[in-house]
């Protein structure tokens, strides 16, 4: 093999989790350009078809299934649905949200509703797919973090913490499952134009800060993710486990 062809993932299938939109959906055209067949999940039908739409429109081989990832048993439905049609060989959890108040005016439901969502999910997804992975013996699992896996601010406090939780379990579900053939990573983004970022992006007081604070002098572009998922997803990445992957223009190596 050579070593642009260790970057291929043809004859791969991967579910991308929260893959309507955002940041999911531009992992999901990176990895079907790269040659997997892509399953996107969400659980807004109408949006999920619209993006399976967009990706066939481009060529890319993909599919759909609408499950709700911070359910348990609707996670173990969804996954044998899915593995009753092909084994999933890449997992991308991205299923995410955030809601930004100062902690002390934290609702108690509002930090219910984001683990559930942010880290919840991230086990359910995780340990169901690679219940299938490792009788297999081989399987990529990527868990999205982020630079506030290391960095606050304020106002982020639940987010920070959900963040930082997935960037440990993705440690440990490396040290329990990489002798079973498993690789797992983390992809860590800094801040990139979505629409979750979108009230950040159009605060000029904060976007000049971050630009100023950033290395690279500007917020991420959803394309920048796209090689660093392929890498992971790959067998160019075959002896990379537990390690997370930031990027972010250098953020998080700066005061």
């Amino acid at each position: 093999m050579t070593v642009l062809n260790s970057f291929s993932l043809a004859g791969r299938r991967a579910l991308i989790t929260g893959s309507s939109d955002g940041i999911g959906f531009a992992l999901a055209s990176a990895m079907g350009e790269a040659g997997a067949h892509v399953i996107l999940n969400g659980r807004n039908t109408a949006k999920l078809q619209a993006a399976v739409q967009a990706l066939q429109a481009q060529g890319l081989p993909v599919s759909s299934l609408s499950f709700d990832v911070t359910d348990a048993a609707s996670v173990r439905h969804g996954i044998d649905q899915i593995e009753a049609e092909g084994a999933i060989d890449i997992l991308v959890n991205n299923a995410g949200m955030t809601i930004r108040a100062p902690l002390h005016e934290y609702r108690d439901e509002d930090w219910h509703q984001l683990m559930r969502t942010n880290l919840d999910s991230v086990y359910f997804v995780g340990k169901t797919v690679a219940l299938k992975m490792i009788p297999r013996g081989a399987g990529k699992i990527i868990n999205i973090c982020s630079v506030q896996s290391e960095l606050g601010r304020p106002g982020t406090a639940p987010y920070m913490a959900s963040k930082g939780a997935i960037k440990m379990l993705t440690k440990g579900m490396a040290i329990d499952w990489a002798p079973h053939g498993l690789n797992v990573n983390g992809l860590g983004p800094g801040y990139f134009k979505t629409e979750l970022t979108e009230k950040l992006v159009n605060d000029p007081a904060f976007s000049d800060w971050l630009v100023n604070h950033t290395p690279s002098r500007r917020w991420g572009n959803l394309d920048d993710l796209s090689g660093a998922a392929v890498f992971l997803a790959s067998d160019a990445a075959r002896f990379v486990n537990g390690h997370i992957l930031y990027v972010d223009g250098g953020l998080t190596s700066t005061l």
